[in-house]
Formats: C-alpha cells, sequence, structure tokens
C-alpha cells in the first residue's frame, strides 16, 4: 500500500508534464510525455507502480525549499557523518523569448538530479524501479557506456548515471560513499516511436541543463510576478505552481497533474485532474492576471475557446473539460490493479464528468472574455461568433437544471450557483456587444438577464436556511453561494448576502474554520461517504469577507486557509476535518487560484480602508 502523506511530495515541470518527490528523496510520480499520459512512475498509487530514489543510506533527517524563483527542488539529508543535498528539476530549456514567454518550449523531456556532498561524508543509496502505463510493464534494462537503456512498450527511457548500478528483475541499484566537494549527476531521457532517441549524457552536459532550467525559471518570474502586498511570497510561488501546470504547447493549466489522490482515506472520491475545465477559466484569468502576466491569461483564453469551439446552442451544450491538446472524449477507467493511495479505490484515469451538462460554463467562458475585454478586437469572426453563441445558449439554457460546479452524479438540480453564472455570462455579454459585434442581441441578453437575477432572488433564498442555498426550494448551504458577491451578482454587503456569507461560516465549517463545498449527508451527489474540507472553499469565504469589506476577518480566514500549505507551500484540494492532513489531487489549480484571488481581494480592501 502506497502511504507517504500527499503533503510530503514536491511538484516537478517543464511545462509538459509533472513528477512529484517525497521527501525521502524518491520520485513517486511522472507521466511522460504529458501531463495526462501513462505513468513511468506512480508509486504515489501504489508501492510496486515504480519509483526513482535518491538518498543517503542509514538515518537521516531531511529539510527542502525550491530554489529562489523556481520549481527546482533541493533536499539537504542531515546524516550523522555528513550532509548530502539532492537537486531536482525537469528540465525546461532555455527561455528565449525576449518577453521570458517560451518557459518549456524547449524542454528534452528529462528528469534531472544533482547529488552533492556539502560536509563529511555520506554513503548515498540510488534505487531505479520504472514500471510503464501504470506499473503495467516491467521494462528490458541494460547497461551501456555510461547508464542504462531502458525499454518496454511505447516507452524508451535511457538513464544517465555516473555510477556503476546492478540490475535484476527490471530493478538498477547501487551504493557509493560521497566525500565532501563530490558531485554527481543523474539524467532520465524519453522518447518513443518517430522522436529523436534518448541518448546519454555526460556530467558537464547534465549540470547545464540544471543550470539552465534555473536560469529560466528566474527569467519567467523576473518578468512575470508584479504583485507587491502582505502575501507576496505565497502569491509569486502560487503564480509559478500555475505556470507549472500549464501546458505550454496548447496554454491549458491542469486542474492537477494527478489522478485518484481521495477527498477522503478509502473512499470513492477519487477523480483524474489531469484536465482542463471551462470551470476554472474566469478564476483562472483573474489569478493569472495577479501572479503572472496578461500574456499567460491569454494564452489559457485562446486554448479554451479553441478547444470548446464548435456548434454551440440549445442543442449542443458546452463541453464542460477538455484534455491538455483540446481533446473532447475524455471517457473514464478504472485501474484495477492498482490499489490506490491508502487502499482508496478504484484509481481512474479519464474523467466521466465529460460528458456532464453544465450551464455555469457559459458564464465562465464570457466573464475570461470580459477580463480580456481590450483584446478581443484581435480576435477572428469564428471566435467573435462563438462568443455570442455562448450568450444565446445562455439564454436558452438558464431554465434546465444541471450537474452543478461539483459535478454531482445525482439527479440534475436548480442549482444557484449554475443560474447565477448563466446570469454572468449575459451580464458579461451585454458589456462586450460593441466588441462582438452584437448590439442587436442586447435586448434579449437583457430581459433574461434580468429574469434569471429574479428568480434567483426569489427561488435561490430560503428564509428557512436564513441564507442562499444550493439549490431552487432548497434549505442546505453550498460554499459556491459565496461567488455571487465575487462576480458582482450582489454587492457584498447587501443583507441577504452578509446573512449567507455569515450562514456559511457558522454553519458549512469544521472545527478548524475550513469551509466544506457542501454537506454530503443528503446525498445530492449520488456518492456514498464523505469529504474533506475545500481550501478553495475556504479561501472564497475570506474573499468575500474582503468585499464586504470585513478585512480583518477576511486575513484571518485566508491565513488560516494559507497555513495548510506544505513545506514548499503547495497546496492539496481539501483537509481532512479529523486529522488535519492534506487530501485529494495535488498540488490542486483551483486552491492555488483561490488564493492568489482572495489575496488580491483582501489587499484592495486594506488600500480602500486606509483612505
Amino acid at each position: 500500500m502506497s502511504g507517504v502523506p500527499i503533503a510530503d511530495h514536491a511538484l516537478l515541470s517543464d511545462c509538459h508534464t509533472a513528477a512529484l518527490v517525497t521527501r525521502h528523496g524518491s520520485v513517486d510520480w511522472l507521466c511522460c510525455p504529458r501531463f495526462d499520459s501513462p505513468s513511468v512512475f506512480a508509486r504515489l498509487l501504489d508501492d510496486d507502480a515504480g519509483h526513482w530514489s535518491i538518498r543517503p543510506l542509514g538515518p537521516f533527517t531531511a529539510t527542502r525549499r525550491y530554489l529562489d524563483q523556481t520549481l527546482v527542488l533541493e533536499t539537504t539529508f542531515h546524516t550523522p557523518t555528513g550532509t548530502l543535498a539532492v537537486t531536482d528539476a525537469m528540465a525546461v530549456g532555455p527561455n528565449e523569448h525576449p518577453h521570458g514567454h517560451s518557459l518549456g518550449v524547449g524542454a528534452p523531456h528529462m528528469l534531472v538530479r544533482g547529488v552533492s556532498c556539502r560536509d563529511g561524508e555520506v554513503r548515498m543509496r540510488l534505487r531505479f524501479e520504472p514500471r510503464a502505463e501504470y506499473g503495467l510493464l516491467r521494462p528490458l534494462m541494460s547497461h551501456v557506456a555510461g547508464g542504462l537503456n531502458v525499454r518496454g512498450g511505447p516507452e524508451w527511457l535511457m538513464l544517465s548515471s555516473p555510477m556503476e548500478l546492478t540490475c535484476a528483475q527490471s530493478t538498477a541499484y547501487g551504493e557509493v560513499t560521497l566525500r565532501v566537494g563530490d558531485e554527481l549527476w543523474f539524467a532520465l531521457h524519453r522518447s518513443t516511436w518517430g522522436l529523436e532517441p534518448a541518448r546519454i549524457w555526460d556530467q558537464d552536459e547534465i549540470a547545464d541543463w540544471m543550470t539552465v532550467t534555473v536560469q529560466s525559471w528566474r527569467a519567467w518570474s523576473k518578468l512575470h510576478q508584479n504583485y507587491e502586498g502582505p502575501w507576496r511570497d505565497l502569491v509569486h510561488h502560487s503564480g509559478r505552481v500555475l505556470q507549472g501546470l500549464t501546458f505550454r504547447p496548447s496554454g491549458a493549466i491542469v486542474a492537477a497533474p494527478t489522478t485518484s489522490l481521495p477527498e477522503s482515506v478509502g473512499g470513492e472520491r477519487n477523480w483524474d485532474y489531469r484536465f482542463a475545465w471551462v470551470r476554472d477559466a474566469s478564476f483562472t484569468m483573474e489569478a493569472l492576471w495577479v501572479a503572472a502576466c496578461p500574456d499567460e491569461a491569454g494564452d489559457f483564453f485562446t486554448f479554451m475557446t479553441t478547444a470548446a469551439a464548435g456548434a454551440i446552442g440549445p442543442d449542443y451544450p458546452l463541453q464542460i473539460m477538455f484534455g491538455v491538446n483540446g481533446e473532447h472524449d475524455l471517457t473514464e477507467r478504472t485501474l484495477p490493479h492498482l490499489r490506490g493511495w491508502r487502499d482508496s479505490a478504484p484509481v481512474r484515469v479519464g474523467n466521466g464528468a465529460w460528458n456532464q451538462h453544465q450551464i455555469d460554463v457559459y458564464g465562465e467562458l464570457l466573464g475570461a472574455a470580459h477580463l480580456l475585454a481590450d483584446k478581443l478586437s484581435e480576435i477572428d469572426d469564428d471566435i467573435r461568433a462563438f462568443l455570442v453563441a455562448l450568450a444565446d445558449a445562455a439564454v436558452a439554457r438558464c431554465r434546465e437544471p444541471d450537474h452543478g460546479i461539483w459535478e454531482v452524479r445525482g439527479e440534475p438540480r436548480h442549482f444557484v450557483y449554475s443560474k447565477v453564472m448563466c446570469w454572468v455570462a449575459l451580464d458579461r455579454a451585454i458589456a462586450l456587444a460593441d466588441r462582438l459585434q452584437a448590439a442587436d442581441r442586447v435586448p434579449a441578453w437583457s430581459a433574461a438577464r434580468d429574469e434569471i437575477r429574479e428568480r434567483v432572488l426569489r427561488e435561490g433564498w430560503s428564509d428557512t436556511a436564513g441564507a442562499f442555498t444550493q439549490y431552487f426550494g432548497s434549505t442546505d448551504l453550498d460554499a459556491s453561494c459565496l461567488m455571487m458577491p465575487i462576480v458582482g451578482f450582489l454587492p457584498a454587503d447587501d443583507p441577504r448576502m452578509l446573512a449567507t456569507i455569515e450562514a456559511i461560516a457558522d454553519r458549512l465549517t469544521d472545527e478548524r474554520g475550513l469551509v466544506y463545498r457542501y454537506r454530503t449527508e443528503g446525498g445530492v451527489d449520488g456518492l456514498a461517504g464523505d469529504e474533506g474540507t475545500f481550501l478553495l472553499c475556504t479561501f472564497w469565504l475570506a474573499h468575500a469577507l474582503a468585499e464586504a469589506g470585513r478585512v480583518n476577518r477576511a486575513t484571518e480566514v485566508f491565513e488560516r486557509a494559507a497555513a495548510y500549505a506544505n513545506d514548499v507551500g503547495l497546496l492539496s484540494e481539501e483537509v481532512d476535518p479529523r486529522t488535519g492532513e492534506l487530501l485529494g489531487n495535488f498540488p490542486q489549480a483551483f486552491s492555488h487560484i483561490g488564493l492568489v484571488n482572495a489575496a488580491w481581494s483582501i489587499t484592495r480592501a486594506q488600500h480602500r480602508a486606509a483612505l
């Protein structure tokens, strides 16, 4: 059983795929060549599914950090006899664009690891167990000059190693003693049929790849990260995490680089998050604007509109999510040979929510377009017509039930958040009407927008609950209602909105003050079991409080949620309400997006209060 705490992992990225490294120096997750490709290492989900560890032999303690302004990880092992440092990175290649936008363009699809003895002497152990196709395949492994040749299935791997390794049963291992000043460099290079073959790299070449990777990340950070405020380091780091979750060839941003890390230990709420959701669009755009730059926001918007473009209308709903190259068919299947993290089965690849009906997505895309309003004059007629069609579809579908933002697998309902986002779709379309060359549609859009607003105020409010609720006629609370003031549906200081904020803060939180999405006991999502509190929803609470002028409370809630970042500043999706440990796919883009947007809102509220 794989049981390393989720928080014990750190992210590496080349803006094509990602690796997760434990605090004990083991690469326990790597998919090649894309985020959503089958894994080469998947010990994260099963002890027998592959890993690559470099660590001292014998007892040690470990500390780690990212090198300044990078996603290059340095782990320092302290032993009774000396100190060993391991530096890990996915090589990104040179960042040669004059504005620093080419991070990852020249990525060689290579994991680079450097080992150096800082003082004394340390006996080091290496163990290399590649297991392609989610652990199904045990490759052929042979010695070549300077390393190992590893073949099997679609993968061709070359491991560059300066130390002698023994191979047995598709596993390589070895030990070596390093003394102060000694340095070793390792590289795992990947290719497959039809690509330039992977090869062995010498020590100077690998060291150069590491140097270039550090320089490229720092060049990107220097040119992109301009937020100044009380949480500068958190916001900037979250910006780098979002960049690390970006698939550079298309501009897609994955929700997380992992699959099937559970929402409750031993439960069935295990999903594949290695895709790009329309749901995230406007939130992501705002976060990129703060923590990166408008160009990255523009790339993501271009991906979303290109992937989603097609027949949109009453008979053709907008798909809610896509593969990283814009793929539409994300059919879900289970991998029964994997036991799952802490026996949390099933392990899933693909995501069955791809063909769900969700009407909030029209608002998310048009909200994203509104953020890029100044650039819309540059779009072509096809995308302009597509955005107009989104607004028309919101008019046609706003009266329908759907599966909502949380993608419930129960029956469709009239979710309040979905209706609010249809209102957003029409509100933003009206604001963009001139740029969309759609002034003739404004009367119809305005009438539908007003109808949605009146219906939400009438049917979305519950006197019994004293709040806006999850769906029409319900008394159940839902954290997505915190978005109502954030998107401008109601002022945050409206008495009904203040009552909703207080109800959620009082009745939809655990004893730590972290916010649940909703209560699972009612069975609205059609799934068994419970789940943790959601960090995104807790940041939404901070954001809504800031919009209402409750700056001190907003700050308190923000810092409560941000404190759950692990030792290298990464957030998962959820927190276990019993143990306080991180749960869910990791690191979670939505959590970092929520952090950035809440920090920005509180910073603005502080400035307003100081006037």
